[in-house]
Formats: structure tokens, sequence, C-alpha cells
């Protein structure tokens, strides 16, 4: 079995470990734009899955720094939830701010000369004080729909409210969101470096009994990871981590097709309330059938609005209910 690529665990081994940070470099640069590209990069946290088990670390990302000093964040995450922005900006604060860790206590008397000789060495390095604070960039890679669009790539940093224009001096926030169900292109019309690596990740399960379409052999960091993949092992900790992550999702899709069926019969007995109550004006049986219709648009309504909250596309929800993009869009606005 082929391991998927979305479930942290699986993408910090593959994309995370010192022997395929060119990978990681390959995925980096399709997402930034072509005047920040990355030239090399040092993991400051490689996998190391004893880390998370012994709680010394609270989720599988993966940092870097760049040669020229800029600090990276890339997570994947599959859990939906509304509050994801604020916590994208939470884990960017704290990357930020701790870059200033080395002054969070105070040394004791026989540690005070040390401590000097340390701190000085750090000016003369540049890097004490505010002046040695390095950009921080945030990369998200999502496998839920977040934003109110079609678009699967959103780009923040900080702007003149007025005029729209960037600073120098406060050049030192990137909020990168990649929403991968957002991505619908069919293998055969991908074209970006970003696209083939979106159009692996999505379908990477289905390369375990075929080749690697050329589309994406044509990248040669896809082609790597795809090998790296299909040859990873996962020992007992880690297969019982990854074994949860996927009973997660599978109870998300429980939840969904339980969700639809209670919609549904729901809406059927409403209907059959209604259509008595119409009946007694309209006649019993020509009432009870626009009872029905009329609890049955309701169950549908319900239910679009359980799949939204739980993150899939319009695509989905429009198959599952038979409702219209209009009454889609309308009832994400309300959602949210």
């Amino acid at each position: 079995m082929i391991l998927n690529p979305k479930v942290d665990l699986v993408f910090k081994k593959l994309f995370g470990s010192e022997e395929n940070k060119d990978i990681l470099m390959s995925l980096i640069n399709a997402i930034l734009p072509p005047h920040q590209q990355v030239a090399d990069i040092t993991l400051k946290n490689p996998y190391n899955f004893a880390d998370y088990i012994e709680g010394k670390l609270s989720i599988l990302d993966i940092k870097a720094e760049s040669v020229d000093g800029r600090l990276f964040d890339i997570e994947m995450q599959i859990r939906s939830s509304k509050f994801y922005g604020k916590r994208v900006l939470f884990y960017w604060a704290k990357m930020y701010g701790s870059q200033l860790d080395y002054i969070n206590e105070i040394p004791t008397a026989d540690k005070q000369l040390e401590e000097m000789e340390r701190l000085s060495q750090l000016e003369r390095e540049g890097k004490l004080g505010y002046s040695g604070l390095k950009k921080c960039i945030v990369i998200s890679l999502m496998d839920f729909n977040f934003f109110n669009d079609e678009r699967y790539k959103r780009y923040f940093t900080l702007k003149d409210g007025d005029t729209n224009e960037t600073s120098e001096d406060l050049d030192y926030l990137d909020l990168y969101f990649i929403e991968l169900r957002k991505f619908k292109d069919e293998l055969t019309g991908v074209r970006s470096t970003l696209e083939r690596w979106i159009a692996f990740l999505n379908n990477a399960y289905k390369f375990k009994t075929q080749q690697l379409p050329q589309e994406l052999a044509e990248i040669r960091e896809i082609q790597k990871a795809d090998l790296r993949l299909k040859a990873m092992y996962l020992d007992e900790q880690e297969r019982m981590y990854y074994d949860s992550q996927q009973k997660f999702w599978l109870d998300q899709i429980s939840y969904v097709v339980e969700s639809i069926k209670k919609a549904r019969e729901e809406g059927l007995q409403e209907g059959r309330e209604e259509g008595k109550k119409v009946g007694k004006k309209e006649g019993i049986e020509e009432g009870i059938k626009e009872g029905i219709k009329e609890g049955i648009k309701e169950a549908k309504l319900s239910t679009a609005k359980n799949l939204i909250k739980l993150g899939f596309d319009d695509e989905i929800i429009i198959q599952v209910t038979g409702l219209g993009k209009n009454e889609i869009e309308a009832l994400r606005k309300e959602v949210s």
C-alpha cells in the first residue's frame, strides 16, 4: 500500500529529511515568486518521530532556513478549522518571536561573565536585538477548503492600507495558502511546477501500480519523491500514528454520510408534517406531495451546510445535494 503524502507524518518524512532537501526546495520554489527563489536550505528540525512521541514537538511541521537568512515553516494539514487563519498567524508570530529567545532568562552571578561574552559574540554577528530578526514565511498546504472562492493559491504580506505598497522595513511576513482540493486539472493539463506538485500530492495513491505520468516525471524532484514514497517504511509507532490520522479522515467521511442520511430523514418527516397541514387546504394527496418537496429541499440545505463546514468543495456538494452553484455560494456566506 502506498502511503498518503497528505498525512503530516508522511509529508514530513518525505520532505523534511536531510537526504530529501532537494525535494523540499523544489516545492518551496514552486510556491515562491521568481525573485524570491531559494538557492539552498538548512533543515532546522529534520524528521525524527521520537521527538514528537516524547512531546518535544507539538506539530509535525518542517522548519528550514535559506542561505539568505529567511526562515520557513511548512505544514501539511488535513483537519479543517474555522480558526485555521488565526492558528497560522500564531505560529508565524511564535517563529518570529522565538528568534529573541536568547534573552529569556537572567544568568546567575557565576554565569554573568560567560553570558556577557556570549551576547557580545551575538552582537558582533549582527544577531543581537531587533536588528537580527529575519523574515519568516509560513507555507500551509491544506487538504480542505478555507477561503470562499475558487483560487487554490493565496499569498498574504504586509502592505500600506492606502497605497497598497510594501515597505522594506516591514517586509518580514509572508503567508502562503495552498488549498489542494481546489486544484481540478487532470494530470495531462498541468503546466507549472506548482501544479505538478499539487497533482502529485493529490494523486500519489494512484501511482503504486502505474508509472508516474510524463507530465510529472519531467520534474526530477517529483520523480524522486515518487520513488521515495513507494519505498517508505513506517515502524510500529509511526504506523499507529498514520492509522489514527487515516481513521480521522474516515470518521469525517462517515460523519458526512450520517449527516446526509439524517438530514434526508428529517426532511422527509418535515415534509410529511407539512403535507398534512397543506393537505387540509389543498387536498390531502397534493398537500403531502408539496410538503415532502419542501422538506426534502430543507434536507438538502442542511446537508450542504454540513459539507461546507467539513471543507468540501462546491462540485462535491452539488453532486451530493443537487443544489445549484449560486445556492451553495449563498450558503457559504451564511455559514461563514
